[in-house]
């Protein structure tokens, strides 16, 4: 079975920086795969409040992770600063597909890309909702698709 190659830097639409923390480090002396999960929650999250449209106190809309994943090529190690790049795959009427590549500081391969799908509900409801017009900007302007 072959795989997909991975993704370079430039398929990235935008980029965060995350520093390890000496906790992120397993028994194995790398980070724990866990903790990849919790950076792509930081990377996307991040951006969207850094843009304006997501507000996680009070904001009547919010994300909520229906499906996951995550392929690794390479360990990463505290202490070391990882560049989380970050693309909108796929949006529809009231979901999106996000797809993270955490790279190494200045490294050209990704050591691990993964994705989350959101689906953005009513914050009372839980009920899914269409993706408020702020926000589909934001995400078109991270698109794989954007002009």
């Amino acid at each position: 079975m072959s795989r997909e190659p991975y993704r370079a830097r430039a398929d990235y639409a935008a980029f965060r920086p995350i520093t390890t923390r000496w906790a992120d480090n397993d028994v194995y002396g790398h980070v724990n795969n866990v903790v990849y999960y919790s950076w792509f929650d930081t990377a996307v999250n991040a951006h969207l409040i850094e843009a304006g449209v997501l507000d996680i106190h009070g904001g009547a809309v919010i994300g909520l992770v229906v499906e996951t994943g995550c392929r690794y090529a390479a360990p990463l190690a505290f202490p070391q600063v990882i560049e989380a790049g970050i693309r909108a795959a796929h949006i529809g009427t009231s979901s999106v597909r996000y797809e993270v590549g955490l790279f190494a500081e200045g490294e050209a391969q990704a050591a691990a890309e993964g994705f989350f799908i959101h689906v953005y509900v009513d914050r009372q409801t839980r009920r899914p909702v269409p993706l408020p017009a702020d926000l589909r900007a934001a995400l078109e302007a991270i698109s794989v698709h954007r002009g």
